[in-house]
């Protein structure tokens, strides 16, 4: 037949074969002793000769019984408007109607005709001269009856574009259509089914060869309607078609795209349009798109729920596991999960892109999970991203290709050029790792790393599945500390530095050292006050500084370099609380402000320890009012000279080294009347007079003082700075006006900047032979298909856990990495595009994942557990944003 195509490149797109014989076979009286309707497989086997209808009309005339022949043509002349398919399909029998010749399959009209009909009917007209192999009339060879009249149908993918007239053969399945609709349509991402709407809806699996005599019913004023579903539209409908001329119309908010098939078959019309709904999960029935459903919150399964949808969501995943995936499982793999994983998986992923939009329960999915991490078993909440990683390598290693991994030996690059080493380790990965999952998700990064020591270079390249990106402010840590002196000089200051949030006690203590201008014969010895207590002393110098938390209080005191034989004094504070009203208890002593601390030499006697606690004191000391206004003024003014003292206290107008341990018996009355020391030790406290010598056993550790105030000296003496003492950090103190952005781009750079090893993941130097703190850098070498990134914004430590609410500003359709790789593939893009996010709402202690699906065409859904709806791009960038899925685009 000619003329069946638009175009030499489309042929044969869709081949349907349509015997009319499985329809209808209207019989005289003249055959019906030689068929037998029962016995259809045996008519298909029969040879059918191609005559010209009007002749076959001619000779029905003829006879007694008129025979009836059947014609069946398909058309396609409606226009085809936004985004819609259009299928029209019109019968006529023996109507006499002309077809038009750009209309019809042919300008040719022709009648089927069993042979033994054939040549009855030859017999009965006499007609001696025209044999079995007249070429007049066409004979039609087994198996190729239902060729003769394909059923054409015109398609158009999006407004503007041509039709396209195509045909259906049944000698082609469905991943036939498949791969040959993606290439003409150059939408290897999108979807494409087929479905068969004889009375009873149902999918053609993939790889089966489509049986239409199967799926017609065979009865008078049926049709088989075979749809082209593109892009996630569809039309769903289990009723019969009867109750298809009833027209359907569903209002929905999600665009104007539609799907409208005319179908005109006696009475039988429907037009059916899509246009916009929100599914809250309940599900709906009709028209709607494919790949909404949600799933069912199991119980603190948001973080799964989340993952999940990303995953199904990836297009060339849909792919593979709506196809014959199973081939691929790896029941050896010993790091597999018996492809339990896998099959629980791809389970899921159909029940997801069913029709019908009904939330799903992945129950069985979470059980196989379980089975293999009992980490994720109960319902406790758990990160998603660490999920993700978990999945993404238990499917991998269900559907290894590889069934026997080969030993191969790393070799060292030994100078060889980039390209060839990264290859070579490229090729050996793949060597022993070859499934779907290495196929769209793995790239690679190359890994410097420099021995600062010996120069010597090492340089390997390894797969990555996902990049971490630390976020700017997490890789530095704000803290405020107080330093309090002990030369008696100044006041005690609060300084706020920045520390890596991954440094060391060290790190923290150069840095306050250079804040305070620490003196080279200067130490500082941090510690931690707890109800005005030293909690502990903070002198490890390779302790973390992420064991020390938000809340703390922090003061560093500055001390003299001297020898550690030299004791180092403690002195806490206590002042009397008189409780007041009826029942009051008894007077006690209670502790008060920030312990000092001094080191003392030549300790022997209490002398010593007061002296130097009076010296701690002196920048506490409250001015004096009139204390000297003029030395030469009147004697009626309160005027001191050189050598007065004030409540047993030193005048601020007497020096030090007059005021020292051996200034007087007079002096010492006072301290004894306004202090008491007392020398804690752990079977109880003794007082410390000021001539009595201090124990010889206390000389060999830290010694322990309490003071008690008396009242006039904490009128004297302001005690409030030593009460007041700000935390380590405070975020109200260092809150912003306004919320700056920090781009993806700013985070690429952190992640792949040079920074040297921790203390615990140092580097063995093949050269030195022994392990070094190298400085490493990072960068990328080749870019996966998917590209997952993940910020980085909990921090986990001993103690304590903490998130970062820091607002990053992602690209949404033109993430180019061009500048961040550093072996250019001009046959690879380094352009990607946003197509999934999720997001993270709430504190470490509770809190709830969603995501964000680009279901295709800029659509944007929210799929949050089993409720699904629309959202607007302006809402995609959030500070909730914890784990973006870019899919490779061509270079704009």
């Amino acid at each position: 037949m000619d003329d069946l195509f638009s175009s030499e490149d489309d042929d044969h797109l869709f081949d349907l074969d349509y015997n009319p014989y499985a329809r209808k076979r209207p019989l005289s009286r003249l055959d019906r002793d030689d068929y037998d309707e029962t016995d259809e497989e045996e008519a298909n086997r029969q040879k059918l000769y191609l005559v010209p209808y009007r002749w076959w009309k001619e000779a029905q005339r003829s006879v007694a019984d008129e025979i009836v022949g059947i014609l069946y043509n398909v058309l396609s002349n409606y226009d085809n408007a936004d985004s819609e398919i259009v299928l029209d399909l019109r019968k006529e029998e023996s109507s006499g109607t002309r077809v038009k010749m750009d209309e019809g399959v042919s300008s040719r009209e022709y009648a089927l005709v069993k042979e033994a009909l054939w040549l009855r009917t030859l017999k009965w007209h006499n007609d001696s001269k025209t044999s079995e192999e007249d070429e007049r009339y066409h004979c039609v060879g087994e198996g190729q009856s239902q060729e003769v009249f394909p059923l054409q149908i015109r398609l158009s993918f999006s407004p503007g574009t041509n039709s396209l007239l195509v045909t259906i053969s049944l000698k082609d399945n469905a991943v036939d259509f498949y791969r040959r609709a993606c290439i003409i349509f150059n939408s290897q991402s999108e979807l494409l089914q087929i479905w068969d709407f004889s009375g009873q809806t149902s999918q053609f699996v993939m790889n089966e060869i489509i049986n239409l005599s199967k799926i017609s019913p065979g009865k008078q004023g049926k049709e088989v309607l075979l749809e082209l579903h593109v892009h996630g539209f569809f039309v769903f409908t289990n009723k019969t078609d009867e109750r298809l001329a009833e027209p359907m119309k569903t209002e929905n908010s999600f665009g104007k795209s539609r799907v409208r098939m005319n179908m005109n078959s006696d009475n039988l019309s429907s037009q059916l349009m899509l246009t916009n709904t929100s599914l809250s999960g309940s599900g709906y029935r009709g028209i709607g798109v494919l790949g909404l459903a949600g799933l069912q919150n199991l119980g603190n399964t948001c973080f799964m729920n989340s993952a999940v949808q990303y995953l199904v969501h990836t297009p060339q995943l849909v792919d593979y596991c709506l196809g014959d995936y199973e081939k691929d499982i790896n029941h050896e793999n010993p790091l597999g999960m018996n492809g339990e994983l896998s099959l629980a998986f791809g389970e899921l992923l159909r029940k997801l892109w069913a029709p019908g939009a009904m939330p799903v329960a992945p129950r069985m999915f979470k059980f196989k999970l379980a089975k293999f991490a009992p980490q994720f078993d109960g319902y406790n909440q758990h990160d998603s991203q660490e999920f993700l990683a978990f999945l993404l390598d238990g499917l991998h290693e269900d559907l290894n290709r590889v069934k026997c991994k080969p030993y191969i030996e790393a070799k060292d690059a030994e100078g060889r050029p980039d390209e060839e080493v990264a290859d070579e380790h490229w090729l050996n990965h793949l060597a022993r790792n070859a499934s779907i999952i290495v196929d769209i998700f793995q790239g690679q990064y190359r890994s410097t790393l420099v021995c600062p020591v010996c120069k010597k270079v090492s340089v390997t390249f390894d797969p990555f599945m996902y990049l971490t990106l630390p976020l700017p402010s997490t890789t530095m840590r704000t803290m405020t500390l107080t330093v309090f002196s002990t030369d008696g000089i100044m006041l005690p200051m609060p300084f706020t530095i920045t520390v890596p949030k991954g440094g060391r006690l060290k790190d923290l203590i150069d840095s306050l050292s250079l804040a305070c201008s620490l003196k080279d014969h200067e130490t500082l010895l941090v510690a931690e006050i707890y109800k005005n207590q030293i909690f502990r002393l903070l002198d490890g110098p390779s302790d973390s500084v992420a064991l020390i938390r938000d809340d703390d209080k922090l003061v560093a005191y500055r001390l003299p370099k001297v020898s550690e034989t030299c004791p180092l004094v403690v002195f806490s504070h206590q002042q009397l609380e008189r409780p007041y009203g009826f029942g009051a208890m008894a007077p006690n002593w209670k502790l008060f402000g920030v312990p000092l601390i001094a080191r003392i030499e030549n300790l022997s006697s209490g002398s010593e320890i007061h002296y130097q606690f009076l010296k701690l004191l002196r920048p506490f000391l409250m001015p004096v009012e009139d204390v000297v206004n003029d030395y030469d003024g009147d004697e009626t003014r309160n005027t001191v000279n050189e050598n007065s003292k004030v409540e047993g206290i030193v005048s601020p107008l007497v020096s030090y080294s007059d005021a020292g341990p051996d200034s007087g018996e007079e002096n010492d009355v006072h301290l004894n009347a306004d202090f008491k020391f007392y020398l804690v030790d752990k079977p109880g406290s003794s007082e410390i007079k000021m001539n009595d010598p201090v124990p010889i056993s206390s000389l060999t550790k830290n010694l322990d003082v309490t003071v008690h105030w008396s009242d006039k000296m904490i009128e004297k003496y302001d005690t409030c700075l030593l009460s007041s003492l700000p935390e380590v950090f405070k975020p109200q103190l260092f809150a912003k006006r306004h919320e700056e952005s920090i781009s993806l781009y700013k985070c690429l750079e952190g992640f792949l900047q040079e920074e040297p090893l921790g203390p615990d993941d140092m580097w063995y130097c093949p050269r030195c032979k022994k392990h070094q703190q190298a400085i490493k850098k990072l960068d990328l070498w080749r870019l996966p298909e998917i590209l997952v990134i993940h910020l980085k914004r909990f921090s986990y430590s001993r103690f304590f856990k903490n998130k970062l609410e820091t607002y990053v500003d992602f690209p949404i359709h033109d993430l180019n990495l061009s500048n961040y790789i550093s072996h250019i593939d001009n046959q690879l893009s380094n352009c990607y595009q946003l197509y999934a996010v999720t997001n993270h709402y709430g504190g470490m202690g509770g809190g709830h994942y969603t995501a964000l699906i680009d279901h295709g065409h800029g659509r944007w859904y929210e799929f949050d557990d089993d409720r699904v709806f629309p959202i607007s791009e302006d809402r995609i960038k959030s500070s909730a944003a914890y784990v973006l899925f870019y899919r490779r685009v061509r270079e704009m």
